[in-house]
């Protein structure tokens, strides 16, 4: 990613200019190589700075992709794969997640370390009683794929809490459903913790990243997203709409999302395609924050 930037190559420019042309106070990028010293981050920040968008408070910590484990979590009998990682990944930190703000960042908080097997209702696959494929597995098993965060923002209204999640696929995985029931999971850990698991979220905030999940069509647990969609903590700006197109597998689906609370007030939403081949839209909501 680092060197795609570098070289200002046409999909990187094409992202620069879309968000340029919406002007956010903060933007989740999704599918960002995550290196120790976020240059990559950085040097796409100063992009979007020399264009006029100045972003210039980050937050990007280690993803779970390509987070070495050792042992074997797919069952196929051999360790030191992509899906033996915590998360899916060529490489560590491969496709990771980043938060640029305008606002500074006053608190952060990263679960991206929450063992699958600790959210309540937990889903993960057993075989014959026992887990699969090793209680060693079962024991080490981070439930995100990629990152949750809990990220709160000073704005001039006063705080603002972002809530950021990207889910694995609920596909691939091996005999016994490992990612479908992953993901599932995923997507039922903010039902739960706007519950108050963990610990009270406040308000306002607002939940945004990618479930891989469509609450209508596609693979997966849909009824898990659409529970989430009618938490009545939040409100979904927009309702039905596909936000990402895989013109050679499974066509349209709504998978990204940008849910504000329900106390907040929506001026506008709506999608932006960088490119017309890109897989997937921008998804952006305007908001009013109460006065403090």
């Amino acid at each position: 990613m680092l060197r795609d930037i570098r070289r200002t190559e046409p999909d990187i420019l094409a992202a620069r200019d879309a968000l340029v042309a919406l002007n956010p106070d903060a933007v989740l990028l999704l599918d960002v190589d995550h290196d120790r010293d976020l240059l990559a981050v950085s040097a796409f920040a100063t992009l979007l700075s020399d264009a006029g968008l100045p972003l210039l408070h980050h937050y990007a910590p280690r993803p779970n992709t390509g987070l070495a484990t050792g042992l074997d979590l797919d069952g196929d009998g051999r360790r030191g794969e992509a899906d033996d990682a915590q998360g899916w990944g060529r490489f560590a930190g491969a496709g990771g997640m980043a938060l640029l703000s305008r606002h500074p960042i006053v608190t952060a908080t990263d679960h991206s370390a929450f063992l699958w097997r600790d959210l309540p209702a937990s889903r993960y696959p057993h075989v014959g009683g026992q887990p699969f494929p090793s209680a060693q597995a079962f024991a080490l098993q981070r439930l995100a794929s990629t990152g949750l965060w809990d990220v709160t923002l000073d704005t001039p209204q006063g705080p603002l809490t972002l809530l950021a999640w990207h889910a694995g696929p609920p596909v691939f995985g091996g005999p016994h459903q490992r990612n479908h029931w992953r993901n599932a999971d995923e997507t039922a850990f903010w039902r739960w913790r706007l519950d108050g698991g963990l610990s009270p979220v406040p308000e306002p905030f607002v939940l945004l990243g990618d479930a891989n999940l469509d609450p209508a069509a596609g693979a997966g647990e849909r009824g898990d997203i659409a529970a989430l969609l009618a938490h009545p903590r939040l409100q979904d700006p927009l309702s039905g709409q596909p936000t990402a197109h895989w013109p050679d597998g499974p066509g349209a689906l709504r998978v990204d999302y940008v849910l504000p609370s329900a106390v907040l007030r929506r001026r506008d939403s709506g999608l932006v395609w960088p490119t017309p081949d890109a897989t997937h839209a921008i998804v952006w909501v305007d908001l009013d924050l109460p006065a403090p």
